[in-house]
């Protein structure tokens, strides 16, 4: 089908995000576990946290599986959009597979040594491209 190329690297992202939510949880349940976290105290104690409670490097897969429902959300509608007007092959597909390599990228640096000027360098790329995907989809949708 014409334009549905970018659809690829949309479900290429949400099987990345899959892959990092199952990550957390083999890290984080252990680490609770050995924490010795008591859940209920979570829900109803304002000062309890897990990021108070676990090993950064543990909590850094959840951060990482926030952030990856937060921007790309941005990149998923457009990339709907741009599939629907028939826009979603040739450079915009290359564009989105820019923007979920970068996120990819972004995510390993941040679930591992979570250096935060090169997640910041990252983000700023993707960010970049996600702009430029959205014009994209401006100038059609509004053109």
């Amino acid at each position: 089908m014409i334009g549905m190329d970018i659809l690829q690297p949309a479900v290429a992202l949400m099987i990345w995000t899959m892959i990092i939510w199952a990550w957390m949880y083999a890290t984080r349940i252990p680490a609770m576990q050995k924490a010795q976290v008591d859940v209920n105290k979570l829900v109803s104690d304002p000062d309890a946290s897990l990021d108070r409670s676990l090993p950064a490097s543990v909590q850094w897969k959840a951060h990482n599986y926030n952030h990856l429902h937060e921007a790309p959300t941005l990149f998923y509608a457009v990339a709907i959009v741009l599939a629907i007007v028939g826009q979603g092959d040739g450079m915009n597909a290359f564009l989105a597979w820019i923007y979920t390599g970068l996120r990819v990228v972004h995510s390993l640096v941040q679930v591992t040594a979570n250096k935060v000027m090169v997640r910041f360098i990252l983000f700023l790329l993707s960010s970049v491209v996600l702009i430029a995907l959205i014009v994209k989809a401006a100038l059609v949708v509004f053109g």
